[in-house]
């Protein structure tokens, strides 16, 4: 019977590819920021936050980055508006010191529409900054006190010139109810696992992968690849497509900071539609890279997900076909659980694994979902329509 090749086709190769990175996770070393390290620190570092309507978390973000250890003479904040209409710019205001700079994007983009008000948002923000290493997150981040000073310290170690760092969620609010909570639970899961697979990747230089919430990129080498040349007709990208840019450059330059100093922590999707919008988002990229291995990856993936509900519609008129369901389904699961558990370790986060098994169906539906309408719907960014 066809259906068992098909099947085997397709698990066989995903269940040595997540073995595969769960080794790699546990090889990669954590990075280990000491005194001494600290006291040699010199770089020069600039923040770069694009910031749309984030007046319930902007406060916040800017509170921790102004408690960092990392002296405040060798790192300035910039936060560039994108044409904000709630009170993010009065927030942004009341912040005093010296080291914080407001741009508004209004005021460089000439009223004109942009594909990726992001990516202008960023390039415009590293246009300003006196920093020779740029350092992105998110106006709904928060970060610990030795974020930079671990950064810096690896950088000046490493001479990577494209670092990617860690980024979780944020645990479900205690007034959340309990669907809001599991749904949230769902998304950390779910992010969780491709943080782990990040650090793999890029340990193994197997594929790149990143966040833009936690990015670190030498100023000069941003635009020797003329920084969002050649990207910037994409609305989103401007984390993992600009890091294949200077991947392509700088070969064996990207590095990873397997540490709990650079946790970034960033909020879930507050509502389903949001969540969709998003995974919509990172789905429609999926074909503009130009790395051929995270492709097939990506493909792989999608596929042995759409073969498993494919068997579950199939199981239902010939009964027979369960057995099979249920041996790729408790394959795929107990392999991905096997990877997820070290790295849950490292997030400090383990008590979310009871629930990994219930939001399989979930996790199959959706990335489905996402990956048809990442390459042929449209999705809602920062409340614009984005094809």
């Amino acid at each position: 019977m066809i259906l068992v090749p098909i099947s085997l086709l397709l698990l066989i190769p995903y269940t040595i590819l997540i073995i595969y990175y769960r080794q790699s996770w546990l090889q990669l070393k954590p990075f280990v920021n000491t005194e001494e390290k600290l006291q040699k620190n010199t770089t020069s570092v600039s923040v770069v936050i694009s910031a749309r309507n984030e007046e319930k978390n902007i406060g916040l973000c800017i509170t921790s980055l102004l408690n960092q250890s990392y002296p405040a003479h060798l790192f300035e904040i910039i936060i560039v508006d994108d044409h904000s209409v709630d009170s993010t710019v009065d927030i942004v205001e009341s912040f005093r010191q010296a080291n914080i700079t407001l741009i508004k994007l209004a005021d460089f983009d000439g009223g004109k529409k942009l594909n990726s008000y992001k990516k202008k948002a960023v390039e415009t923000g590293i246009g300003l900054a006196k920093g020779s290493l740029i350092v992105t997150t998110d106006a709904d981040c928060i970060v610990k006190k030795q974020w930079l000073a671990t950064i810096a310290s690896y950088y000046e170690d490493t001479g990577s010139v494209f670092i990617a760092a860690p980024v979780v969620y944020a645990d479900p609010a205690s007034n959340d109810s309990n669907i809001k909570k599991i749904f949230k639970i769902f998304q950390s899961l779910d992010f969780m696992s491709l943080q782990g697979i990040t650090g793999a990747s890029v340990y193994k230089k197997i594929h790149n992968m990143c966040n833009g919430a936690n990015l670190a990129y030498e100023k000069s080498v941003f635009y020797e690849v003329k920084g969002f040349e050649g990207i910037d007709n994409i609305a989103s990208g401007d984390d993992m497509l600009l890091m294949h840019k200077i991947e392509k450059k700088y070969p064996g330059k990207i590095g990873y900071i397997k540490s709990t100093n650079v946790i970034v922590q960033t909020q879930p999707s507050q509502n389903l539609r949001e969540f969709v919008n998003q995974r919509i988002r990172w789905a429609s990229k999926a074909d503009r890279y130009p790395d051929i291995k995270i492709t097939t990856v990506l493909f792989l993936v999608y596929f042995l997900n759409a073969w498993i509900l494919f068997l579950g519609v199939y199981s239902i008129f010939y009964p027979k076909g369960i057995y099979l369901l249920i041996l790729l389904f408790a394959v795929k699961t107990i392999t991905e659980l096997f990877f997820l558990l070290p790295v849950a370790k490292f997030f400090g986060k383990q008590k979310l694994l009871w629930w990994f098994l219930p939001s399989q169906p979930f996790h199959i539906i959706y990335t489905l979902v996402a990956g048809w309408l990442g390459k042929f719907g449209s999705y809602t960014w920062k409340e614009r329509k984005v094809k």
